[in-house]
């Protein structure tokens, strides 16, 4: 039975109810968004079977929510409101300045880019990120490029991972925008690409609860994190937090995006502020010392234009099964225009590698490893696994390191590889389970993922829900049997596949 929405919850209800939800969720309900926090609970106990609005409020605040009951919430009080390219200036900037500036570094070099969508709602920021990446890389195929999009609405999540969009998505949008990255399907919805949909990586985070940065989520070691229209749901304290994890998943001269509304001075005081025409961009500058050098005006990365490239080379084949949401899982710096900081000196690759380094006695090859893939140094991050693999071949650790590093290179089969030997010396080792179900998973070897994330769950299920796994950065086992939970939900047998896109 439909609920008739309430003029008015009492305020002192509607105030118990704004804290339990900062305490349990991280959303932040201020006395002047309560009329927004009526709509939202009303509709969730709408979908929760409850007749009464405030008898579905009292059994909330009874006792603690489930991880299910979290979600259900959310999906109903953060708004899925975006679109396509949404909130221009910002991917202005980022097409003609910021990635040139990102893929001029890596060229040469170990070609890979980190990018975090954080709060990505049903997908279109992401993609819209995947579609100025395959703009502006004419030899996309020969990079390692990673694009995390996260968010604590699995809904959104489901519908992002299918790429089925209305036309309300492509308001503000150029025609050509769907000519050639969408097809037209007999229902009137336009599905992206799949080699488009196959560059974005759908996962639920809890950005105010979970463990970041971490090789576990693969929340390290960033280039970029677009974090739009998501804080201003935290309290300040709660968005503080969320600031520092989001400042410390970043490499140094790593960017931050964020909304124009959440510009703040204070909030972002870590970062070296960056003034652009209409719009401040946040850089995390780890020695912003004296700059070197200027960059006048955007100039392409590479040499001719991307209308004309060459050819790719063909697109992986498509997975047999549709794509389900997977877990890969100061003193305020002034403000100075974009030029300022632009382009610093950086030291050579050959003063980073392994043999160079200033060695410290009491750092293990293993603490080496961790460190430089912390700063996005995978090549020597995983030459120190090796090193610390030769020093002690039975070691299971070292082994799911290596690992979770191949996989940020783009090196599947080589992390693949890394977890069967870990789990060789150790079967009960259920993060490495975990991490092989994800990358079939990642592989459209559903089946496959089932049998290693079912192993895990039987693992993590005869733990202590409070206990806390090794090598997992802080996560317990209670935590990853519910995440694993939530993706096991999300992967759709085949009635279930053929009922959602018809839908």
């Amino acid at each position: 039975m439909a609920i008739e929405l309430p003029i008015a919850l009492p305020d002192t209800l509607l105030s118990r109810l704004s804290d339990f939800l900062e305490l349990q969720i991280g959303l932040h309900f201020p006395r002047e968004r309560w009329r927004d926090l009526e709509r939202g609970i009303a509709a969730a106990a709408r979908e929760s079977g409850y007749k009464e609005v405030q008898a579905y409020i009292h059994w909330l605040l009874a006792a603690p929510l489930t991880r299910t009951q979290i979600e259900g919430l959310a999906s109903h009080l953060t708004v899925g409101e975006t679109y396509f390219f949404r909130e221009k200036r910002s991917l202005d900037i980022l097409e003609q300045q910021i990635l040139p500036e990102l893929l001029r570094a890596r060229a040469p070099a170990e070609k890979h880019l980190r990018i975090w969508s954080a709060g990505c709602c049903s997908g279109e920021e992401p993609y819209s990120i995947a579609m100025l990446l395959d703009r502006l890389i004419p030899d996309l195929e020969k990079w390692n490029v990673t694009i995390l999009a996260t968010d604590i609405n699995p809904q959104f999540l489901r519908k992002a991972a299918q790429g089925v969009y209305g036309e309300w998505s492509f308001r503000d949008t150029p025609g050509w925008l769907k000519e050639r990255y969408f097809i037209k399907r007999q229902d009137g919805r336009f599905e992206i690409q799949p080699r488009i949909r196959r560059m974005v990586t759908f996962s639920y985070l809890n950005l105010a609860e979970d463990a970041y940065p971490s090789l576990v989520n693969s929340t390290n070691a960033m280039d970029l994190i677009l974090c739009r229209n998501v804080l201003m749901y935290f309290a300040q304290e709660r968005a503080r937090k969320v600031v520092d994890k989001l400042h410390r998943s970043l490499v140094d001269r790593g960017w931050l995006i964020t909304s124009p509304a959440e510009t703040s001075t204070v909030l972002f005081s870590a970062f070296t502020a960056v003034a652009f025409p209409d719009a401040f961009l946040y850089r995390r500058m780890v020695n912003a010392g004296p700059q070197t050098a200027a960059v006048t005006h955007p100039v392409p990365w590479y040499q001719g234009d991307w209308e004309a490239t060459a050819p790719r080379a063909p697109a992986p084949a498509e997975p047999s099964e549709p794509a389900a949401f997977s877990v890969a899982l100061s003193t305020f710096a002034p403000e100075v225009p974009y030029e300022a900081v632009a382009e610093q000196a950086t030291e050579s690759e050959d003063a980073n590698s392994p043999e160079h380094d200033e060695h410290d006695e009491r750092e293990t090859p293993q603490c080496k490893a961790r460190a430089c893939a912390d700063e996005g140094r995978l090549a020597e991050a995983s030459a120190w696994c090796e090193k610390a693999i030769a020093a002690d071949k039975l070691n299971p650790a070292h082994y799911y390191l290596l690992a979770t590093i191949e996989q940020e290179r783009g090196q599947n089969e080589a992390a693949e590889r890394a977890l069967g030997r870990a789990l060789y010396l150790e079967p009960d080792f259920a993060l490495a389970h975990f991490s092989l179900g994800n990358l079939c998973l990642s592989g459209g070897r559903q089946r496959e993922a089932r049998r290693h994330f079912g192993n895990a769950l039987t693992l993590l299920r005869a733990c202590p829900t409070d206990a806390l796994l090794p090598e997992s950065d802080g996560l317990s086992a209670g935590r990853l049997a519910e995440i694993i939970a939530a993706v096991q939900a999300s992967l759709p047998h085949a009635h279930k596949v053929h009922k959602e896109l018809a839908t």
